[in-house]
């Protein structure tokens, strides 16, 4: 059974993006040392054109194979005009409303969220399945997270996007480890309680 990642940034506070959705106020934060760590470590979560503009190109893929992500999301990209911002992934895009997918390594997910993503987990594979975003998506998902890794940015946002729009339930997790870096930036990493 492959495991499905919530791999999100958030502010102290616990939101993905201020009322709107915006989280370019976590920009400010992406330094050397930051920078270097998600090039290492999570290369595979650094869109397309980020990849290029930092010589990752034909950086492997060592976590995930696959993204899920919403609406929301996605849209940011085909406002910049990129039908694919993780072509070197599987992209799933959970939209009642997009309609037809505009790329064909874009998967449409209009019904049934839940089952898709337990058919994905079902496949056999070593990587694992990225949940990018965002909130409702994160909610309607949570039976389904198996980690948790949180980029904890030092803001206090005060209200905006949840990391889970979801009715309230107690989900355990395990911290499995904490990673700090000098501009005040935290990852952590839990495991699903089962």
């Amino acid at each position: 059974m492959r495991k499905l990642t919530y791999y999100i940034a958030c502010s102290i506070d616990g939101f993905i993006g201020d009322p709107q959705g915006d989280a370019s106020s976590m920009f400010a934060f992406l330094d050397e040392e930051f920078l270097g760590y998600l090039a290492s470590e999570y290369p595979d979560t650094i869109p397309v054109q980020g990849r290029e503009q930092m010589g990752l190109e034909g950086a492997g893929n060592p976590n995930f194979d696959t993204v899920v992500q919403g609406r929301a999301s996605y849209q940011l990209a085909l406002d910049a005009g990129i039908t694919s911002p993780y072509g070197h992934l599987r992209e799933f895009v959970a939209s009642r409303t997009l309609g037809p997918s505009p790329d064909p390594n874009v998967e449409v997910i209009d019904t049934d969220l839940v089952a898709r993503v337990r058919r994905l987990k079902a496949e056999d594979g070593e990587l694992g399945i990225w949940l990018c975003g965002g909130s409702r998506v994160a909610g309607e998902l949570l039976d389904e997270i198996d980690e948790l890794v949180i980029k904890t940015y030092p803001q206090v946002y005060g209200s905006g996007l949840p990391m889970f729009g979801a009715d309230f339930s107690v989900t355990d997790f395990s911290l499995e480890s904490v990673r700090t870096f000098s501009n005040g930036v935290l990852v952590r990493r839990y495991a699903r309680k089962r």
